[in-house]
């Protein structure tokens, strides 16, 4: 049988009550299968002997020592007992918190097996975190140094809960294996497992939890791994063929040669070769809307602008297409009715915005609607803001929906949208809602895609879904990322989706000059910002909380260090530091009309100091702001400190970035401002937040990542998701005939 299908209770695991199955559950662990299921989340190699004079080479001590001392500190129920230890290479103590058993357990002069975490406390080498088995007792040995490890093996380490010990874990892992464990059928495909020489399933369960060596557990983890990325990936391979009838166009040799050989990115299809012919081809291939628009630029579209809107455009024509002989003719229908899903990702001010107003043109040449959906109202503004300064000129009605609106311009609004007299809708979540009812919806635009569930995107897509007998036409699709994804995960995580890349900025703009301050010197910073905003220019002050109320997420990791607040500093800044210039405050508890007077006198320079949190993160363009000061920047993540960067440079002014860190900074935060320091461009810092961060969800979000996972880590991993990927779409073109 398969593991997943092993149903039976973990309290059927002789050893296993029900107190202990309580505890298991508060993992998410019910069955064998589970149980089974819940890998190591890491290994002690206790095969090989560490000496205490070499605890700060290693993770834990493994040694074998002589008992010399007890001792005892503390009074009432505090007092705690410490014993003397030595190994014959150093000495120390075991601080036995909550173990005074341990004092007739190891008697002066007993030898015993200790494994634990040793420091340096008090001028004194200590562990309180130890584990220790009794060998002999006084007298029994003398030649302990040399006597050989006991119970010499690789130790599994698993999650845990409150109450429940990992030697428990251990002991439920074994007697399941001991059960089941040789029933587990092979899921992987019989070719597959030989030609990536992978260990047959029920091997590989079995070696994860139970290894005799490192190298067993490393082939082990190797074929479960790849399994469940295999699975993914096949996943994802479905889903493209639900949608659009085929596979994603990018090719997977391509892609796994990419992870194999750590190539740059590859370009999207080759269309063009010089920069005038990709101009030549562009300009014939617009609508009649998209060629006024771009005829009315001001400025020039770059490369690769112009090199997105073609592959868009090419999607656009043949989703209406098939969209109209659904409706008109559907026996001419070859297959399933192709929609465009594609993920538009580029990095902070590299045009995404425009080109989506291009391709909104393109399906209002062919009589749709369409839907531009964003995070926020700040962001769902501006958007719509500059859609009506630069469309509306065309004959293009542009209307802006949020649930803030009033019920007396409401209805009349909806109306509109449902007789089609409006061709772009833009807002937040509101744009689904019951109320809402489209004429043509033809295209659905996500901005910030990462912000939404795949239920919120399911429910914008069905208000435009059009169905005839078993076939339907879903609107087409377009999620916008502002930061850049990993190019590997991009085409192996978004799998089910063509992916468009910008990664040329609009010319003139100069790139961002990031210092790096320690606290305790920010008055070097406030003097550089003093000299801009004598140039005339303007400057954001960003801090990781609104109020001195608030609490701190991690206490502990503060210890001595004040975390400032925007409101406080906003007092500081306005009243003693620039009391010259007009400054103003934002954040998420500020009413959304008086966020947007705010931003306007910003933009309008009617304020030239502006002190937030994290609201102006995106949806804020401001040229003449040339300055970002960002205090407390080892709190905040690496794509949300690259994001707020990308709030100056948006003009033609050199502009700068201040990120102010704390004097408890960790080494990751040391990385992330380090990664910052050395480069702007997006791509390169999504490469190093993987590296640093691990995959988990998506951008900013808890990006921890990009999606969950159990075994397998998209950054360790990355070559084996493309190898996955390769077989997984090989495997189901073998199954459909493709």
């Amino acid at each position: 049988m398969k593991l997943s299908e092993i149903g039976t209770g973990v309290e059927s695991l002789p050893g296993v009550g029900p107190a202990t199955a309580k505890q298991f559950s508060r993992l998410n662990i019910f069955t064998v299968s589970d149980l089974l299921s819940s890998y190591p989340r890491n290994y002690e190699d206790r095969t090989k002997r560490v000496n205490l004079c070499d605890f700060a080479q290693h993770a834990k001590v493994h040694t074998v020592c002589k008992v010399m001392a007890h001792t005892w500190f503390g009074f009432g129920a505090m007092r705690t007992l410490k014993i003397a230890i030595t190994d014959g290479t150093a000495n120390a103590w075991l601080v036995a918190f909550n173990r005074a058993f341990l004092q007739n357990a190891l008697p002066v002069g007993s030898i015993a097996v200790v494994t634990g975490s040793f420091q340096l406390r008090y001028n004194e080498l200590q562990a309180s975190s130890f584990e220790v088995q009794k060998l002999a007792a006084v007298g029994e040995l003398e030649d302990f140094q040399h006597i050989q490890l006991p119970d010499s093996r690789i130790f599994p380490i698993y999650a845990l809960t409150e109450g429940l010990a990992n030697k428990t874990v251990c002991k439920a892992v074994a007697t399941a294996l001991k059960q089941y464990g040789k029933a587990i059928d092979n899921e992987l495909p019989d070719t597959i497992i030989q030609d990536r020489k992978l260990l047959p399933k029920a091997q590989a369960v079995r070696l994860v939890h139970s290894p005799e060596s490192i190298a067993q557990m490393q082939e082990a983890r190797k074929t479960l791994v790849y399994e469940e990325l295999y699975f993914f990936e096949y996943k994802m391979a479905l889903r493209a063929l639900a949608h659009r009838g085929t596979l994603p166009s990018q090719e997977e040799t391509a892609v796994f040669e990419l992870a194999r050989n750590s190539a740059p990115p590859p370009s999207a299809a080759p269309y063009f070769t010089t920069p005038d012919s990709i101009r030549d081809s562009f300009i014939k291939a617009l609508s009649p809307l998209q060629t006024k628009l771009h005829q009315g630029l001001p400025f020039p579209l770059t490369d690769d602008q112009m090199r997105v809107i073609m592959e868009m455009g090419a999607d656009i024509d043949r989703s209406e297409t098939d969209l109209n002989a659904l409706l008109n003719a559907p026996d001419k229908l070859d297959g399933i009715p192709f929609s465009m899903q594609r993920l538009l990702q580029g990095d902070v001010g590299s045009g995404k915005t425009l080109v989506c107003f291009f391709i909104c043109l393109r399906v209002i040449d062919y009589g749709g609607q369409c839907v531009l959906m964003a995070p926020t109202e700040l962001l769902a503004r501006q958007h719509a803001e500059n859609a009506a300064k630069l469309l509306e000129p065309l004959g293009v009605h542009v209307a802006f929906l949020t649930g803030n609106l009033k019920a007396s311009g409401r209805g009349r609004l909806l109306q509109a949208v449902k007789d089609g007299s409006v061709h772009i809708v833009v807002g937040t979540h509101a744009l689904y809602g019951q109320s809402v009812t489209y004429k043509k919806l033809h295209l659905a635009i996500i901005d910030e895609q990462h912000r939404f569930g795949v239920t919120q995107r399911e429910a914008i897509v069905a208000k435009g879904r059009v169905s005839h007998k078993e076939l339907s036409h879903a609107p087409d699709l377009l999620m916008m990322s502002a930061t850049p994804i990993p190019q590997t995960l991009a085409l192996t995580v978004f799998g089910d989706l063509d992916v468009s890349t910008i990664r040329t900025m609009p010319p003139g703009r100069k790139s961002v000059k990031t210092y790096l301050c320690r606290m305790g010197n920010e008055h070097n910073v406030y003097s550089a910002v003093q000299k801009e905003l004598e140039a005339g220019h303007q400057a954001y002050f960003v801090y990781p909380r609104i109020s001195e109320g608030e609490e701190a997420e991690d206490a502990e990791a503060l210890k001595n260090e004040v975390l400032k607040s925007a409101e406080e500093m906003f007092t500081f800044l306005s009243k003693k530091v620039y009391k010259s210039y007009s400054c103003a405050l934002i954040h998420s508890k500020v009413a959304e009309e008086e966020q947007h007077k705010i931003l306007e006198d910003f933009r309008a320079n009617k304020t030239q100091v502006l002190v937030a949190t994290t609201v102006v993160e995106v949806g804020v363009d401001v040229p003449n702001a040339t300055c970002i000061v960002i205090e407390h920047a080892d709190r905040f993540g690496l794509a949300e400190l690259h994001q707020l960067r990308g709030r100056v440079g948006r003009g033609l002014f050199q502009s700068y970035c201040f990120l102010i860190y704390g004097k408890n900074i960790t080494e990751t935060g040391i990385a992330r401002m380090k990664a910052l320091h050395e480069s702007t461009d997006g791509f390169v810092i999504a490469e190093e937040d993987l590296k640093l961060r691990g995959p988990g969800e998506v951008n900013g979000t808890a990006q921890s990542g990009y999606l969950a996972l159990g075994i397998a880590d998209l950054s360790r991993d990355r070559e084996m998701l493309a190898m996955a990927r390769h077989d997984a779409f090989m495997q189901l073109k073998k199954e459909r005939n493709l």
